[in-house]
């Protein structure tokens, strides 16, 4: 048994398999195998986080779609497979927020494939990760909107899926408000999320 992540040789591929046995308290990824560690969010990070599930969690109160909030594992692959096994599976991650709508792909382990929209949180130990492997990750496993939050610069960029690519379709600063592509009846006020 696995439990401290300096057993590890993170210059290896490890499959979800391989995840659900280590036994330690370090929060990690898998992006294609290889390990990524994940540092402990900051105050602002978190205040920022629940600003926003605060906002979108009441849109999404009885309705079919549901919000999960880091940490919930989303195990990402290629869903033109029949279902694959977890030592098939080489992709976990854990998006800040997630809104799945599709309830099959919700299991006691997470969401099995791709959530409809997922929002990440910049901080200065991931930008890299999110800003493109998280980014083509996303891209690659139709994930159908990906915003990105900017802590240090208040704003939030929007990337819609269109023919199997993201479009960027904007950046919104705290005078405005931002309407995902997938449910143009939510309205996030952007400086509510920044207060």
């Amino acid at each position: 048994m696995i439990t401290s992540l300096e057993n590890l040789d993170l210059t290896k591929t490890y499959s979800y398999a391989d995840y659900l046995t280590w036994q330690f308290t370090e929060r990690i990824e898998l992006l294609r195998g290889y390990i990524r560690q994940m540092a402990a969010p900051t105050p602002r990070h978190q205040k920022i986080s629940f600003k926003l599930v605060k906002q979108i969690g009441y849109f999404f109160e009885k309705k079919p779609c549901q919000i999960y909030y880091a940490p919930f594992d989303v195990r990402l692959y290629n869903r033109s497979k029949p279902l694959l096994l977890d030592k098939d599976v080489y992709t976990v991650v854990q998006p800040d927020i997630s809104v799945i709508c599709d309830e099959s792909k919700i299991d006691n382990k997470g969401c099995n494939g791709s959530p409809d929209w997922i929002i990440e949180i910049l901080s200065p130990s991931n930008q890299q990760v999110d800003l493109k492997d998280k980014y083509e990750l996303y891209q690659e496993n139709s994930v159908l909107e990906y915003w990105i939050v900017f802590p240090n610069d208040n704003v939030i960029q929007q990337f819609v899926l269109k023919d199997g690519k993201y479009v960027h379709t904007g950046i919104f600063s705290p005078t405005e408000t931002i309407s995902p592509a997938l449910f143009p009846e939510l309205a996030v006020d952007v400086s509510e999320v920044f207060l």
